[in-house]
């Protein structure tokens, strides 16, 4: 337990510094996340839902933590220019793992809709928050979320209360920031109540060229005939490690679509849980990777049909360029009793270099008999004849194959509802297939 080694010796000298700077609530749950941390270390590669990653060797080197939490000169309100044009937002901004709360949007939310810091939200409310912190993302279940639950000291609480409609779409930007190598452990707590709607946009971005590893664990609850739209893009940079555990709860006749986007990365591993815990429930699912040179993206997938009569989709597709190792399993779980259960789950793939490496694992696990269920995998290069036809028409090469890259990533994009943020992405990726994606556009803190 080499890797292990610096973080319990870490926690075991700073406990007392990380619970200052935090709230109760988090703090409660600490000591036992250690526990389990001890027990469990980081997930191997023997483990089945890790095997595409080597998730100690990520964390083994020397990396900062902030626990103090001294404050980072910066207003992302002043210089952070990376909004989609005509996309209306309520705009928030989480700096390495601390809300920034030093000025908020203009836009005024519904009454009774809170997006704060989780650290707040848990002093000033303590009980609403212990009824939902922890019970998703279990520490004794995964060596990373326990790694969190030790040292996370803040994160973003958003709550939007019973038949509240969020017109305005919520856009969380998340900036890694430092002068020095620097690690991060965020929390999300999200709680969409009955019959209440929400978009809601997170934007990961690093700004500083420095090698990052963070964490984020998301614990998302959509209440009955609520209906939440989440999206996830991250554009950071090839010495960002990011790991983010994801857990939604579906009550009965509630809708959740959830989209990921990576666009640029170094190594990411993302892992998405959803549990069907009421009937006529709906999950949506989609991602898109985009990765050349070496980075690694691993997305791990759970659909958890509890109860009879809910509907998933699962589609994600890779484009890989490069020596870039793209990782996909995903599991759709049937149990006992869940009639009338429909699911599909895709995966495709476009390798489009001999180097280039894809791992696919799409699965499912039936205990029910009325069902309507299935899944594939494929992977595959680009096209030689489709190739042949454009260069025949005067397309040159490599508008050509930046052209059939973009038809086949253009699936997912267009699963997106919000049109502006549609758009944008089309014209990013677009962008990232004829390697310019340096910097979003505007933006004065990118380089």
């Amino acid at each position: 337990m080499n890797a292990e080694k610096q973080y319990i010796d870490l926690y075991s000298e700073c406990r007392s510094l990380i619970a200052e700077h935090s709230a109760l609530v988090l703090n409660a749950r600490r000591e036992e996340a250690y526990e389990d941390f001890r027990r469990l270390g980081f997930p191997s590669q023997k483990v089945e839902r890790y095997k595409y990653t080597d998730v100690a060797a990520a964390f083994a080197p020397n990396y900062g933590l902030n626990l103090r939490h001294i404050d980072i000169p910066l207003n992302p309100y002043d210089v952070f220019r990376c909004d989609v044009p005509n996309l209306s937002t309520s705009l928030y901004f989480v700096v390495n793992d601390r809300f920034y709360d030093k000025a908020l949007p203009k836009a005024t939310l519904p009454e009774g809709v809170e997006v704060m810091s989780l650290a707040e939200a848990a002093t000033k409310n303590p009980h609403f928050i212990e009824k939902y912190y922890g019970r998703l993302a279990r520490s004794s279940k995964d060596g990373l979320n326990a790694l969190n639950t030790m040292f996370c000291q803040d994160g973003l609480f958003i709550h939007v209360p019973k038949g509240v409609v969020v017109e305005r779409p919520l856009q969380i930007i998340n900036i890694l920031r430092a002068d020095v190598d620097l690690m991060v452990n965020r929390r999300v707590l999200i709680v969409v109540e009955d019959g209440a709607e929400a978009k809601v946009l997170f934007c990961d971005h690093a700004i500083d060229d420095h090698q990052f590893l963070a964490t984020q664990v998301s614990e998302v609850y959509v209440g009955e005939n609520a209906h939440l739209e989440l999206y996830e893009l991250e554009e950071t940079h090839v010495k960002s490690h990011r790991f983010a555990n994801t857990y939604v709860d579906q009550q009965r006749s509630s809708v959740a679509t959830i989209d990921s986007i990576t666009l640029h990365n170094g190594l990411t591993r993302n892992r998405t849980d959803v549990t069907l815990s009421g009937e006529y429930a709906e999950t949506r699912m989609f991602g898109c990777v985009i990765a050349d040179k070496q980075q690694h993206v691993d997305n791990n997938t759970l659909i958890d049909h509890r109860v009879p009569n809910c509907q998933s989709t699962e589609l994600y597709k890779y484009v890989l360029d490069g020596e870039a190792v793209g990782a996909f399993a995903g599991r759709v779980l049937v149990r006992e009793g869940a009639q009338k259960t429909t699911s599909q789950e895709t995966n495709a793939n476009l390798v489009a270099t001999d180097t280039a490496r894809m791992y696919t694992q799409p699965m499912l696990e039936i205990y029910a008999d009325d069902v309507k269920c299935s899944h594939g995998s494929t992977v595959g290069q680009l096209n030689d004849e489709a190739l042949f036809y454009m260069r025949q028409r005067g397309i040159p090469d490599a508008e050509a194959r930046m052209l059939l890259k973009f038809a086949f990533a253009g699936e997912v994009l267009d699963s997106i509802t919000l049109e502006p943020l549609r758009d944008r992405l089309h014209y990013r990726v677009e962008k990232r297939f004829r390697g310019e994606l340096s910097k979003c556009e505007g933006c004065k803190l990118c380089k």
